[in-house]
């Protein structure tokens, strides 16, 4: 039997608010939720890649309303809030990349600290939001390099700027909750791992820049091929988060919760390259960038023990699958498909996937 959060009996009608939604994973969450039923809104800057699944999915087509704004601004976060009126807030919208927070540290502690930190004042103020679930990062956890996997009650750190932002946005959420939210508003954090999925175009990602230079037939140049993460196929992150709102909305759930893939899927990034190349085809390869880079881990994993014992959430799509879903997803987009249809084909695929 389905979970409540997967259940279009559920989310029908339902108002949700997603920040972030012209992202990756905010769209294709928009998406899921619109196949729901939900009345779905949006706050987000405008797509920050082109291509993007935003525009190429037609994400706004089915959304209540499309707000551009940003988190740094407070008056337009609480009139994003204001309008909506939501259920359901999903917190999304963030600065999501470590080089990028090398480059702005500034720009990342502003957006994903002082950003969540007015939208937790937003919700205070915006009378019906019954719940907020706000997504931060594998990355909150302070990494000691160690084999065994983080649960949920580890200590948080952060050795650059983005991991740093991402503890700190852990530590309000859990503020924000005990002073101020309390029993009015069910709070809770989800942490996913390296998720990977069909549509991400983003910079200094191992997926998009591995199409982005096969594409244009020419080798991946790799920073850290030892690199051992956590891969995670995007709708399994999003499943949880929606099975994760719908105990929120229903009373439960409140806290910090891991969604991470099976340890089988916790591979190296040229492991991870060797399988996506048996699913793309011929291609150009991959060689060692020899150029200094800034600190990386090595060796991270989540422990989503908790989520699977008290939510029945488990990862449906090992690696393998994620690649076949992910080469499909361009390939289809390559050939001018029609990308909102196709996007929501993958999500009933994948809901009535059982293994």
């Amino acid at each position: 039997m389905a979970h409540l959060g997967l259940s279009a009996d559920f989310w029908a009608g339902r108002r949700v608010l997603v920040t972030g939604h012209t992202g990756f994973k905010g769209g294709w969450l928009s998406l899921w939720l619109q196949a729901l039923g939900a009345e779905v809104h949006g706050f987000a800057l405008a797509p920050i890649t082109q291509p993007a699944i935003f525009d190429v999915a037609k994400v706004a087509g089915g959304m209540m309303s499309h707000r551009l704004g940003d988190l740094r601004d407070a008056d337009a976060v609480k009139d994003a809030l204001l309008d909506a009126r939501p259920d359901i807030v999903f917190h999304l919208a963030a600065q999501p990349l470590v080089r990028e927070s090398y480059r702005d540290p500034i720009g990342t502690l502003a957006t994903n600290i002082m950003g969540s930190a007015h939208l937790f004042e937003a919700v205070r103020q915006t009378p019906g939001v019954r719940a907020l679930l706000v997504v931060t990062s594998d990355k909150c956890y302070q990494n000691r390099e160690w084999p065994w996997p983080y649960r949920e009650n580890e200590a948080l750190g952060g050795h650059d700027p983005y991991s740093a932002s991402k503890a700190c946005q852990e530590i309000l959420t859990a503020a924000w909750r005990d002073s101020f939210l309390g029993e009015t508003v069910a709070v809770a954090s989800a942490r996913a791992g390296n998720v990977i999925g069909g549509g991400d175009w983003s910079a200094d990602r191992l997926i998009p820049d591995t199409l982005r230079a096969w594409d244009a037939g020419q080798a991946l140049e790799l920073r850290y091929p030892q690199a051992v993460r956590p891969w995670q196929y995007h709708l399994d992150a999003l499943a949880g988060y929606l099975m994760l709102g719908a105990e929120l909305l229903s009373g439960r759930g409140r806290g910090a919760w891991n969604f991470g893939p099976a340890d089988t899927d916790t591979l190296s990034v040229e492991a991870l390259l060797q399988c996506f190349a048996e699913h793309w085809g011929d291609n150009p390869g991959w060689r060692c960038q020899p150029a200094p880079r800034p600190h990386e881990a090595s060796m991270l994993r989540l422990d989503s023990s908790k989520a699977r014992q008290e939510l029945g959430w488990r990862s449906r799509y090992g690696v393998a699958a994620s690649l076949a879903a992910i080469a499909a997803w361009h390939r289809a987009w390559q050939n001018g498909t029609d990308m909102r249809a196709f996007s929501l084909q993958q999500i009933d695929v994948y809901q009535n996937t059982t293994q």
